[in-house]
């Protein structure tokens, strides 16, 4: 079942021609047979993310929302901080499977992320590390097979609007 999803980079440094990690995202979803409805790149700041994806939560055509950066602890990292709050319940399985897969690839130095996901409005939301490497983790270990409406014993598919 192909799903609406939108991607978000955040990252005062990258434009959209350097943009690996949301051109992996995307270029993932497209290969798994989802959507691509909308991509966007802002900057580091809480009100412009909460903003973009807002808009995405209250749109009925955006099942899944995707965004990566902004989740280490360098000095305007901000995506916990202005997302969180948009949650109606958290999903604290998607920060701890990241961070148990990627102590595995990075060490300790794992313990600096704070990727983490929510559900709002019937809109899930999954926030990753800025790098490709991250981005590649989180797809092949947690939203590959959790945005699969095949794959059991349960992935989110069935909790989203409008299934």
């Amino acid at each position: 079942m192909a799903l609406q999803v939108a991607v978000l980079t955040v990252s005062d440094t990258r434009t959209p021609e350097t943009d690996t990690s949301g051109a992996f995202l995307a270029d993932s979803l497209i290969e798994a047979g989802h959507t691509v409805s909308d991509r966007q790149l802002v900057i580091d700041d809480i009100y412009q993310l909460r903003a973009t994806v807002s808009q995405w939560i209250a749109d009925p055509a955006i099942e899944v929302v995707l965004v990566t950066g902004g989740t280490g602890f360098s000095g305007r990292d901000s995506t916990p901080e202005a997302l969180s709050p948009l949650f109606d319940k958290s999903i604290d399985g998607f920060g701890e499977v990241f961070r148990a897969l990627s102590l595995v690839e990075i060490g300790s130095s794992t313990v600096q992320s704070r990727a983490l996901a929510g559900m709002a409005n019937g809109t899930v939301i999954f926030c990753m590390p800025g790098s490709t490497g991250a981005c590649r983790t989180a797809w092949e270990g947690v939203l590959k097979d959790q945005l699969d409406s095949t794959h059991q014993p349960c992935n989110f598919v069935g909790v989203l609007r409008g299934h």
